[in-house]
């Protein structure tokens, strides 16, 4: 066992310590509470979040098609605007994924303007339940975007049900990390 001899080893650590400097010990610099604090623009944040919601969701739900989870497809929001047999086609579900990431940006600026300071993943998964009745109760059947609900079967109620439940967790519960995480205003050493 090697005694200390309260002698400094290195050069830099000498030089620190004739100008009165402390030896850095691998912490963070920490932020002073009267500095100015990092805050999110929400439009951007938003955005970038709408997008990757939509890319990787509507991802997985073209793959949940694929492997016959559901028997609606992905281009499902893009039915009112295509001819039906158009949806169904490599094109098709490429449009309905466009079409996915534009409505997910569209969801993502709606929760991040307005329930961005609720805490928790309840309200995100709240979100996505609401989203679902939306479309596959209230607005999809009257439009033709999805047959209805008693003309769907169970396996693609339940995987769509589940699906929206998810996507409403991921981005509700991505604002409200980014927005109102307290970790951010405690100063370093809070707790220890």
């Amino acid at each position: 066992m090697a005694e200390y001899t309260g002698e400094r080893t290195s050069d830099k650590e000498n030089q620190r310590a004739d100008k009165g400097e402390q030896k850095d010990r691998g912490r963070r610099p920490t932020q002073r509470q009267d500095q100015a604090h990092y805050f999110t623009k929400p439009l951007p944040f938003a955005v970038e979040l709408g997008f990757f919601a939509g890319f990787i969701w509507g991802g997985l739900h073209w793959l949940f098609y694929l492997l016959h989870f559901t028997i609606v497809p992905l281009g499902f929001l893009a039915e009112p605007f295509f001819k039906h047999n158009f949806i169904y086609t490599a094109a098709g579900h490429l449009t309905g994924w466009l079409f996915f990431i534009v409505f997910s940006l569209i969801a993502s600026l709606i929760y991040t303007f307005t329930l961005k300071k609720l805490k928790g993943p309840i309200p995100g998964m709240v979100y996505g339940i609401v989203w679902w009745l939306i479309i596959f109760v209230l607005v999809g059947p009257k439009l033709d975007m999805v047959k209805p609900l008693n003309r769907l079967t169970w396996d693609s109620i339940i995987t769509e049900f589940c699906f929206f439940l998810l996507w409403g967790l991921f981005i509700g519960y991505t604002v409200t990390m980014e927005f109102t995480d307290e970790r951010k205003r405690e100063p370093e050493q809070a707790g220890a």
